[in-house]
């Protein structure tokens, strides 16, 4: 039987097993997915568990996809860009492959028209973790060409900024104080890349301030990478001042549906994984 997990912490608003263990049963594939709760100090004993209980890959989140890479053998090139992994594939030596799915799902959900207005613009991202770092690569894929990163601590954030900097030459990074944040008027989208609002991490609150959001211009997209609640507070505010905006549901279910087909060699079905979520969070 085929074994998978996700860790980190926490993950009480997880849905990765709900979607994962749906697209199993789909294919009549013999396996579970399980939710390991993990926190950072915890890492090297759930890797060790996770190798010697015969994972054949398991999928990371908050805290731990940067953590991750000091286990990591090899990673593709997205991951190697990132310099987080999301997903990772337990060879049959028991060496770890690292993946970037998150890129790759992030800029899926963006609609055609979106991507193509987004050529040359100005994106403002809320954070600087592992999921900012997904969206920034993403983004700089589709042609941006200035991405300003807010963050609550500039110094910690800094060596992330400047490795971007030096990956993509052609784009403009800035890094700011987000309580200095009090006008976006030159973003064509604002991405929330922070767990604020998720379920279990200040749900019903916006990271950002409503008479800020106001300032974006009529045409900009507000993009929530949070998927529980599919509508969160920020994504509320924004859609009642008429923005266009994107739930982070599908970026979730497309980098879970490339984390499958990496580790299981099959094609996933996004609209399956999609309808176990949704019926989940129906409940």
């Amino acid at each position: 039987m085929l074994k998978f997990a996700v860790i980190g912490h926490p993950l009480t608003q997880s849905l990765s097993a709900v979607m994962h263990n749906a697209m199993l049963k789909a294919l009549n594939i013999e396996g579970e997915y399980e939710t390991l709760d993990t926190e950072s100090e915890d890492l090297v004993s759930r890797v060790k568990y996770l190798k010697s209980r015969d994972y054949a890959g398991f999928n990371v989140t908050i805290p731990l996809k940067v953590p991750i890479t000091l286990f990591l053998d090899n990673v593709d090139n997205l991951a190697d860009i990132a310099g987080c992994a999301n997903t990772v594939k337990i060879m049959p030596d028991k060496s770890l492959y690292g993946y970037n799915t998150d890129v790759y799902g992030f800029q899926k959900a963006i609609p055609a028209d979106v991507q193509t207005s987004l050529t040359g613009a100005v994106v403002s991202i809320l954070g600087t973790g592992g999921a900012a770092r997904a969206a920034a690569i993403a983004l700089c894929q589709i042609g941006v060409k200035t991405i300003n990163f807010y963050a609550r601590n500039v110094i910690n954030a800094s060596d992330m900024v400047n490795f971007l900097r030096g990956q993509f030459l052609n784009v403009t990074f800035n890094l700011r104080q987000i309580q200095s944040l009090n006008k976006l008027s030159d973003s064509k989208m604002l991405v929330n890349s922070t767990p604020i609002g998720m379920r279990g991490k200040a749900m019903g609150t916006s990271p950002l301030d409503e008479a800020v959001l106001k300032t974006l211009p009529a045409d900009a997209v507000v993009y929530d990478i949070v998927y529980n609640p599919i509508k969160t507070e920020l994504l509320k505010q924004a859609q009642k001042l008429g923005y266009k905006t994107i739930s982070g549901l599908d970026m979730f279910v497309y980098q879970g549906a490339k984390a499958f087909e990496i580790w299981t060699g099959k094609t996933a079905r996004p609209d399956v994984m999609k309808m176990a979520v949704l019926e989940h969070l129906a409940q």
